[in-house]
């Protein structure tokens, strides 16, 4: 009896602990994913054959392809990290310059490029001044 006991009790903790063990794995992308994700970003807006035969090239390069530009996000933790000794007007000027850089995308953070697009922004306000802002943040 004690055995039967134990042995519902560990299916028990299996089945608990399935689901989490499946998010685990589902959150980090293996590099098949990863090149599946760059390579549907690069196909852009093709469509048929076309995209048949590009994706099919694509996934069997033996390189991987080009990393996807960064992310707003990622630029601003990447400018951040960079002018973490500075301060004041010397770390403005800087996050301005390296949120807004476009060949070196890395150089300018999200703070950066907040406080370039509120400059830009002016006397903006309301719908207007939102709208401007989403549109310089992305951009």
């Amino acid at each position: 009896m004690k055995s039967i006991l134990a042995l519902a009790m560990f299916g028990a903790l299996v089945v608990a602990a399935a689901p989490v063990l499946a998010a685990d794995t589902a959150a980090t992308p293996n590099s098949q994913q990863s090149k599946m994700t760059a390579c549907n970003k690069k196909a852009g807006d093709m469509k048929g054959d076309e995209r048949k035969d590009f994706m099919s090239k694509c996934l069997s390069a033996k390189t991987e392809p080009a990393p996807a530009k960064m992310t707003q996000q990622e630029k601003m933790t990447a400018c951040n990290k960079k002018a973490a000794d500075m301060k004041g007007d010397e770390r403005k000027d800087f996050m301005s310059k390296c949120l807004s850089a476009e060949a070196a995308p890395a150089k300018m953070t999200q703070q950066e490029k907040m406080t370039a697009c509120n400059k830009k922004a002016g006397g903006m306000k309301g719908d207007e001044r939102k709208t401007f802002m989403s549109t310089c943040l992305t951009g």
